[in-house]
């Protein structure tokens, strides 16, 4: 029997399995890509605005490591993409390692490798089925992309270009996840690896593009901007990404076959003999398992406020022409406001996580486990609502400190406090975070949808902004009703009514929580 048979029932099974994930994921990141598109040319009065505004946006240390430079000011394209170059490429190799991890160790970690391995499924079936995956999600996520912003009025060819190098982006991600995945000995330290080789990758392209150039030829992230898919396109570049892919994919293969399945190269450090007395406690129980992951949201949430508030003061630059002026005076006014809003709902992917690590602990008898002991059913499930949602709130508390602290440091204007301002979006956060609670209360299967509703959402909002929908369209979305602090004011009665939907939706969620079997 070859190492590779069954990989197309396998194939068959991811792709049943993805439909939901992949499909959401990759129609956010193209809608964000095409409003970005069709949004610019209207920021803008003439070529000479869109020239300014991309030198300004060059003159900026802390705008280029966070988006890159504009390589040719003279192009459109390259001003419309220049968040999604390098910023929201990271989104799409989250995609592509989320996909790889799920399908490769979390399988073996559940056990669910070893018993498909027990039938007539060959050793390296599981790897070859998911690689085939990532290249049709990539093939989809490339082709929908250039499309996209073709009809949004870029240029063809530089759509292809942009297409190709998301799509090697996202296959570059998946190579990583790979290697990673026979690194790790857990899911948990899986993805915390990947997460740092794409931190370092991203940290080398910022230094490259800010220091010494070379530096940014080291990372993929670095050859998004070099391909210059609007300017004067490097073509001979996008074939790094499918040999680097290849090369990962062959040290993946490698590694697999000098592991024990269910291991990894790493062995995982054993625990305590015995547990601490305070793991009794729910809560305590339930703060042990995510601290690390609330400490790393912690800092990104520190650091992109800092980052975000240095930027604040200059924006003013980029949007000089009275017609980008006006807009953004429609949007709410301050730049920090249009920051918080995106913030804001990256943030509430934090009780997301927290709701999806609740629903494996359920899946996997985990919480069985638990319940059989001295913890009630409602003091398990209540442990998920205080950490999922003091959690998101507490990040949205370090967001605005790290603005503030950035926006200090920039030498900006008075413009108001900056941490009231991210406290305004709270409220919607926990509707939102209340919403993942209540999938998850509805059954196990349906936490799939934690990850749906905050992109929902933001896609919600973003389209009728765009398509100029009517009101109660854009309203059914719990952030188009936070004030644009700090340029407007406090409302406490928006403030009031999403709190209050919040705690609606957590007591329907406890109800039904309470009613329904333990998988």
């Amino acid at each position: 029997m070859s190492t590779t048979t069954g990989w197309r029932l396998l194939l068959g099974l991811a792709l049943r399995r993805d439909r939901v994930l992949a499909a959401v994921w990759i129609a956010v990141l193209v809608l964000m890509s095409v409003a970005s598109a069709a949004a610019t040319p209207s920021l803008y009065a003439d070529q000479a605005d869109r020239v300014h505004a991309a030198e300004a946006l060059n003159a900026s240390p802390a705008i280029v490591a966070l988006y890159g430079p504009v390589l040719d000011v003279t192009s459109e394209g390259e001003l419309a993409m220049t968040k999604m170059t390098v910023l929201y490429a990271v989104f799409v190799a989250v995609l592509f390692v989320v996909v790889v991890r799920r399908h490769t160790r979390v399988e073996e970690e559940t056990g669910r490798t070893e018993l498909v391995g027990g039938t007539s499924v060959g050793r390296n079936a599981p790897l070859l089925a998911v690689a085939v995956e990532t290249l049709l999600l990539a093939a989809a996520l490339g082709v929908l992309t250039a499309v996209g912003n073709a009809v949004s009025g870029l240029a063809p060819s530089g759509s292809i270009a942009f297409g190709a190098l998301w799509a090697g982006t996202g296959l570059v991600a998946a190579g990583i996840g790979a290697v990673t995945a026979q690194v790790s000995a857990s899911a948990r330290t899986c993805a915390g690896f990947a997460a740092a080789t794409i931190g370092v990758l991203f940290v080398l392209r910022a230094a490259g593009d800010t220091g010494p150039e070379w530096l940014g030829w080291l990372s993929p992230l670095g050859w998004n901007t070099r391909v210059a898919a609007y300017g004067d396109t490097r073509w001979w570049l996008l074939a790094a990404y499918p040999v680097l892919t290849v090369a990962l994919a062959a040290v993946a293969v490698a590694l697999r076959g000098r592991r024990d399945l269910g291991s990894g190269l790493l062995a995982a450090r054993p625990g305590p003999a015995e547990g601490s007395p305070r793991l009794t406690d729910a809560l305590t129980l339930a703060l042990r398992t995510t601290g690390t992951t609330l400490l790393l949201w912690t800092l990104a949430a520190g650091v992109l406020g800092v980052v975000f508030g240095m930027i604040a003061p200059g924006i003013g630059d980029l949007l000089d022409s009275e017609t980008a002026q006006s807009l953004i005076d429609e949007l709410g006014g301050e730049l920090v406001a249009a920051i918080l809003s995106v913030v804001a709902v990256v943030l509430t992917y934090f009780a997301a996580t927290v709701v999806a690590h609740t629903a494996r602990d359920e899946t996997d008898g985990r919480a069985e486990l638990v319940l059989a002991t001295g913890t009630s059913r409602g003091a398990w499930f209540g442990a998920t609502l205080v950490v999922a949602l003091v959690g998101t709130a507490l990040l949205l508390v370090v967001t605005g400190i790290g603005l503030w602290i950035g926006y200090v440091a920039a030498d900006g204007p008075g413009i108001g406090n900056l941490l009231v301002a991210a406290l305004a979006w709270v409220p919607a956060a926990w509707v939102v975070g209340a919403l993942a609670v209540l999938s998850l209360a509805w059954g196990t299967r349906w936490s799939v949808l934690a990850w749906v509703w905050p992109a929902a959402f933001l896609v919600l909002g973003m389209l009728g902004d765009l398509l100029e929908l009517p009101a109660w369209v854009s309203g059914l979305s719990p952030y188009a009703h936070v004030p644009s602090l700090p340029s407007e004011q406090w409302s406490w009665g928006s403030s009031g009514t999403l709190t209050a939907l919040a705690v609606a939706l957590l007591l329907v969620a406890w109800w039904r929580f309470r009613e329904r079997d333990i998988h």
